[in-house]
């Protein structure tokens, strides 16, 4: 595939420029969509997945594309949600199918994740309807687009990688870090429930290799994870180690948590409808976040790394010890 065009939406976050980057280095002729100019190595073409024209142009003569422009939060407004990830979706969808091609819908494990464990689960089926918060329900609705539009002119596969992080990353690692340093870090429960995550490298050769194999791993989702399962509490407090910034010391009952997210989306609902008043845009709990870090979510990675032909290189100490020596949050 060396040569081939391929465009790569939302390079501008942690795991979209750490993707258009390797396919750089593999030999693929890349090319970045994104709302501003990053200055970076590859060519640019600015505009947004909402805007439709805009979409077609950027797809016009690729001969793949890499979807990871979204928009990832805890709260919003849902229709921003609607727009960004299943219309923007659909518009990169729509594009590619009127050319052909193959495409990869990176999507999130959150699609399926419907309140309970997860406990060796593999990638279990999308659900709009039962996904919690606007954005796992949108993300569904996207992947299950995406998926529909594989045929044997558009080959379309999904990758959900899970909670991926490393040095530059704002989400998990920086909202930590800054709840560490004002004192306001703490569990949910008892901080035993086992999750995976993965570090950023893995996730960027995951959605390559799906790239790469997508003529076998066309119309099927695919969990991508270090599938190194920790104990929430565990991985938060080595996290913080590796950043020099305080532990959790507090913990919060799960049911007190889920009832104290309630109450702060309603605050969150409440500023976005008055006027001259600042939505919350940084809540610091939701029952999106008390249900995330208090079940397990650990998934079976043999179906992916069987279709794939992928492992991850990066052990999560490694990964540790490459934020520690970077000490970027």
């Amino acid at each position: 595939m060396a040569g081939d065009r391929v465009l790569v939406t939302g390079a501008s976050g942690m795991l979209g420029g750490a993707v258009a980057d390797l396919l750089a280095e593999r030999g693929w002729d890349v090319t970045v969509m994104q709302r501003r100019s990053a200055g970076g190595r590859h060519r640019e073409v600015l505009g947004d997945v909402r805007d439709e024209d805009a979409v077609t142009r950027a797809v016009a003569g690729q001969d793949a594309v890499v979807h990871l422009a979204a928009k990832v939060d805890v709260v919003g407004r849902w229709m921003d949600f609607v727009d960004v990830n299943v219309r923007g979706t659909r518009h990169v969808v729509e594009a590619m199918r009127a050319q052909g091609g193959r495409m990869v819908q990176v999507s999130s494990p959150s699609v399926a994740h419907t309140g309970s464990s997860l406990a060796g689960e593999g990638a279990g089926p999308a659900s709009p309807m039962r996904a919690r918060g606007s954005y796992a329900r949108t993300k569904a609705a996207a992947e299950l687009f995406a998926l529909l539009a594989d045929s044997p002119d558009l080959a379309v596969t999904a990758v959900r990688p899970h909670l991926v992080w490393g040095p530059g990353d704002t989400q998990l690692v920086g909202r930590i870090a800054e709840r560490a340093r004002q004192g306001r870090l703490a569990l949910v429960g008892p901080g035993t429930a086992l999750i995976d995550t993965t570090y950023v490298d893995n996730a960027a050769e995951g959605v390559v290799a799906a790239l790469e194999h997508v003529d076998r791993a066309h119309g099927e989702a695919f969990v991508v994870t270090n599938g190194e399962p920790r104990p929430v509490g565990e991985l938060v407090a080595e996290i913080c180690r590796a950043l020099g910034v305080p532990g959790p010391r507090l913990h919060v009952p799960s049911p007190v948590a889920v009832a104290l997210g309630a109450a702060v989306e309603g605050a969150v609902a409440l500023s976005e409808r008055l006027p001259g008043v600042r939505p919350i845009t940084q809540p610091p709990l939701t029952r999106f976040l008390a249900e995330q870090l208090s079940t397990a979510h650990w998934f079976d990675q043999r179906r992916t790394r069987e279709v794939l032909g992928w492992t991850p290189r990066v052990s999560i100490d490694e990964g540790l010890a490459r934020l520690a020596a970077t000490g970027q949050v």
